[in-house]
């Protein structure tokens, strides 16, 4: 199985081209299953479990021992992993038969992704005072995080050549490595701006080409975790009660345009989606909005 594994995880990086998050993930995940096969072999004192011997039986059992300690999502990943490398299996010959084939993934619950009002970013944005070069910086990743709506990697992946000051747009790198262009705004530009002085100030290079935008206390590029503590920070400092990442300023980017009146399509297409169905998710209203149309629109209100 470890050869086979090997030539899976080539063909995911190089035709499939997944993230190496993804990639990661789902070798962690085969690993996971050849660990059961090896001790479901000596349980049933066999030498090993070859793959064109694995059932839907085994499968079952294997999902079995899994809904103990894991939760809905993290299984459906596992079986989505497993789904993958026997397709893979089957179209190279290596087995006959595809075990997984009868068994369908858990519908997965998707509750409405977290968000903040505008009030809330406004008092967000408005409490990053001070002008040290990473005071302004932070204030430089919140507003581009809210301003574009990007993925906190798609952030921290941005070189000074990405950005077009004088357009008002920026060039990021998505998911499957697709580039897109995403509009920006004059404040976040700004921000930006104000940002690239002092960096240039304080490193001694200039900041534009392939320079990071968002460089870390040691003049590197800072990592998606390091953008997650800025946005904590900045959450707990301006006295507002939610947890919430990176990601939860991408769904207030996109819920405050749908509630502006967006097209879906549009904002599918700012937020690199593939499927429509992904930014159905934002079709949510709050309560205080839907009153106020009923309010407006109903003869009876």
């Amino acid at each position: 199985m470890e050869d086979l594994v090997d030539q899976y995880a080539s063909y995911l990086r190089l035709e499939r081209n997944v993230s190496p998050h993804t990639l990661r993930n789902y070798l962690s995940d085969l690993r996971q299953f050849q660990e059961f096969l090896s001790r479901r072999a000596k349980e049933e004192q066999e030498k090993k479990i070859a793959l064109e011997d694995v059932t839907v039986h085994l499968i079952r059992a294997y999902l079995a021992s899994l809904s103990k300690r894991n939760r809905k999502s993290s299984i459906g990943r596992k079986l989505a992993a497993l789904k993958g490398f026997f397709r893979y299996l089957v179209r190279e010959k290596h087995i006959q038969r595809d075990p997984l084939a009868l068994i369908s993934t858990p519908k997965q619950e998707k509750p409405l992704p977290a968000f903040l009002s505008v009030d809330d970013v406004f008092r967000l944005l408005g409490g990053v005072q001070g002008n040290g070069l990473l005071t302004v910086r932070d204030r430089a990743i919140l507003e581009a995080l809210y301003s574009t709506g990007v993925r906190v990697s798609e952030l921290v992946g941005l070189n000074w050549g990405d950005i077009d000051f004088q357009l008002g747009i920026i060039r990021v790198i998505g998911k499957g490595s697709k580039e897109r262009i995403v509009p920006i705004g004059e404040v976040a530009l700004q921000a930006l701006r104000e940002y690239g002085a002092e960096q240039a100030r304080k490193w001694r290079r200039a900041a534009k080409g392939e320079t990071p935008v968002f460089l870390n206390h040691r003049g590197g590029r800072i990592t998606t975790r390091s953008v997650a503590r800025v946005v904590e920070k900045y959450l707990k400092a301006a006295g507002i009660p939610v947890r919430m990442g990176p990601h939860g300023l991408r769904h207030t980017f996109a819920t405050h345009l749908l509630n502006g009146g967006a097209d879906l399509r549009v904002i599918q297409e700012l937020l690199g989606h593939a499927s429509l169905s992904t930014t159905q998710r934002y079709t949510h209203v709050n309560l205080d909005q839907l009153t106020a149309v009923y309010d407006r629109a109903h003869p009876r209100a």
